[in-house]
């Protein structure tokens, strides 16, 4: 089995969700006491949200370098950045490790390509669903169409994410509100949603939305996994 390199932290609970899920995943396949090998790097979140919050990309991309290098060093045989958000600065870590990165964008995108859908609504942080390094690769490397909700809509999703999900406060009333904002992308012509903050799945499930859900983490997790135990790819029914 190969070692699945971790940068976490950002936020730790979207984290633990990755750490269940692979090792849930890797549990369902092989049986018995099996755990995956894994390596993080988990790091300071307020320190990351700083650089956000000034724009300092270059100097963010610099961090999650070192993280990645770290953990190749460790013995990783490949890297995941534990959040969509940080893939603004995907292509800079890829280049300072010689392991792959699996890009979160990528994998979300082939698992969407795969289901025949096109038009998904995002929803995200405000640097995710408003910056273009998210809808462009999306565009440009596989012809979706990204939707992100109108103005308002991306304030309160950013709003659910930062306040509320990464300080682990799950509230029903911002679930409903969350629901609500799908339904209208829905009415504007979405065929799907993506789920593309890791930490949306603590609040919304398949259950009461009215799109087919991409959930960003579990896909993330799934082509872990699949690196891990040298697999093209999982089945959307593993264990989760």
């Amino acid at each position: 089995m190969r070692t699945i390199g971790l940068i976490g932290g950002m936020s730790w609970e979207s984290t633990a969700v990755y750490y269940r899920q692979i090792n849930e995943m890797i549990r369902e396949r092989l049986g018995g006491l099996v755990s995956a090998k894994i390596a993080m790097q988990s790091l300071d979140f307020s320190e990351v949200v700083a650089l956000q919050k000034a724009n300092r990309w270059d100097d963010a991309a610099v961090l999650l370098s070192g993280a990645a290098q770290h953990l190749e060093a460790a013995g990783a045989d490949c890297v995941l950045i534990c959040t969509n958000t940080m893939h603004l600065v995907a292509e800079p870590v890829a280049a300072s490790v010689r392991v792959p990165l699996i890009d979160i964008r990528t994998e979300t995108a082939k698992a969407l390509a795969a289901a025949g859908k096109s038009r998904p609504l995002l929803l995200a942080t405000r640097y995710t669903m408003e910056h273009g390094f998210y809808a462009e690769f999306m565009r440009d490397y596989f012809a979706i169409e990204v939707m992100v909700p109108n103005e308002i809509d991306r304030a309160k999703v950013h709003s659910v994410i930062f306040d509320e999900l990464c300080c682990g406060i799950v509230k029903d009333d911002s679930r409903h509100a969350l629901e609500k904002i799908v339904q209208r992308g829905k009415e504007a012509g979405a065929d799907c949603v993506i789920l593309g903050c890791t930490e949306i799945c603590l609040s919304l499930t398949d259950d009461n939305l009215a799109l087919p859900v991409f959930d960003s983490t579990t896909i993330h997790s799934r082509a872990a996994v699949a690196h891990a135990l040298g697999l093209d790819r999982i089945s959307d029914q593993e264990a989760i």
